[in-house]
């Protein structure tokens, strides 16, 4: 088939019927004559998560304080099933993960209970492509532990600005690394990395292995189990349509099992103990011993719908929709756009590309507002970046058509010269 060809209505029609069986569509809010495209920042609101929201309030309104151990729902082990019904997401036992706190508290309180710079291991391995806040939390550690960042944080540097080599990250690891950090998805490129063989070369060096996995969860599957990696922390409110500020998660292998946190806190106590009120810490006994204060249930709430729904689909049929849509995508950028200036950083090979396109155009800025008075939803990244994500639940095959036929129109009209080239306060 010619890139013609594969540039039309017909063509776009087709694939939706080849992958439809996993589109939920019809289960979002989906504003009219709107596109979004920006998933892999905020996934839209489900009915289901929408419903369990209510469901919360009802629980609050109805049972009052009773509510942590009454009701449909009871409050008190809620963060443990909202655990249990993630982990296959990210192919680990129930007990290994909890939904807990945000991606940087997280990151913190991991670091809190695993960092302990001693026997001459006393770096942290990152690399300079990271989302900015994993760094800040590294190097705010390394100062607690009274270290200098600049000479205790190794970042592993990129070829093109753009990806990672894994043999560039295990050259990294040397003697006076103690844990690597690093993103399952690049959030700019969306290349996927090799997290087991970076988790393999790890160990192999006696250097404990974490995982940021905000980019990644919801959109790829993982075997964290299999690939016997240390821990790893996310945000939900992305892939997995959690809602702004929906409360994050953390995976914790059962062999640390037993580790006394960093930061304690009540609620990481022993179910069975925790109304003891006993200035003696009993921590609980799989990865809830990692929580501090009570959660924040109308932030969890949403979850519960949510994961229902991604589980009714599964992860290997949305990551198999997903792939068609960003391969779709990123054909039509090349073929359709390239005469424009626009180029594709991210990995054209499916098992190294995660949940979105990566373009680059030097009026990226401009060219994302002129996307959006086109009533399509993009993510723009300084200095030149644009971040297209077709969600496997709810976009559609023709809307990655329309989006690049739209896009055609922008710079064949100059509609782009309307706006400035710079960022919106919030990108």
């Amino acid at each position: 088939m010619t890139a013609s060809e594969k540039a039309t209505k017909a063509y776009a029609i087709e694939l939706e019927g080849r992958y439809a069986g996993t589109s939920r569509r019809n289960e979002f809010y989906i504003q009219e004559d709107i596109i979004y495209f920006d998933g892999n920042s905020l996934g839209l609101l489900s009915k289901r998560a929408e419903a369990s929201v209510h469901a919360m309030m009802d629980s609050w309104k109805t049972h009052g304080i009773d509510g942590w151990m009454q009701g449909e729902c009871p409050w008190f082990q809620l963060s443990e099933e909202l655990g249990a019904s993630m982990a296959p997401l990210i192919g680990a036992k129930p007990e290994e993960v909890i939904v807990t706190g945000s991606t940087t508290s997280n990151l913190h309180q991991l670091l809190a209970t695993f960092f302990k710079p001693e026997n001459g291991r006393t770096k942290i391995l990152a690399d300079e492509l990271n989302f900015p806040t994993d760094i800040y939390a590294i190097q705010s550690q390394l100062q607690l532990h009274g270290l200098n960042p600049a000479d205790h944080l190794i970042q592993v540097k990129s070829r093109d600005g753009q990806t990672l080599h894994t043999e560039d990250i295990v050259e990294a690891m040397t003697d006076d690394v103690a844990i690597v950090i690093l993103s399952g998805v690049l959030y700019r490129s969306g290349q996927v990395l090799n997290m087991e063989k970076v988790t393999e070369a790890a160990h192999a060096r006696g250097i404990l292995v974490g995982y940021d996995l905000c980019h990644s969860i919801g959109a790829i599957p993982h075997a964290l189990d299999a690939w016997n990696a240390d821990f790893a922390f996310w945000c939900n409110y992305k892939h997995l349509n959690g809602g702004p500020g929906a409360t994050g998660g953390i995976y914790m292998n059962e062999k640390h099992f037993g580790t006394q946190p960093g930061l304690a806190g009540w609620f990481g106590s022993a179910k069975d103990r925790q109304f003891d009120m006993s200035h003696t810490f009993t921590p609980a006994e799989g990865a809830g011993f990692l929580q501090m204060g009570t959660p924040h249930l109308l932030s969890s709430a949403p979850l519960i719908g949510a994961l229902e729904l991604m589980n009714e689909v599964g992860i290997e049929a949305i990551r198999e929709r997903s792939l068609a849509l960003t391969g779709y995508l990123q054909e039509l950028i090349e073929t359709e756009l390239a005469e424009y200036g626009f180029t594709v950083t991210s990995p054209k090979n499916d098992e190294d590309r995660g949940g979105h396109v990566f373009a680059v155009h030097k009026e990226a800025a401009r060219i994302c507002k002129a996307l959006k008075a086109n009533g399509i939803i993009p993510d723009f990244r300084t200095p030149n970046g644009i971040r297209l994500a077709p969600v496997a639940l709810y976009n559609t095959f023709e809307e990655v058509l329309e989006t690049v036929t739209i896009l055609k129109r922008i710079m064949d009209e100059e509609q782009y010269k309307q706006f400035e080239n710079k960022r919106e306060v919030v990108a």
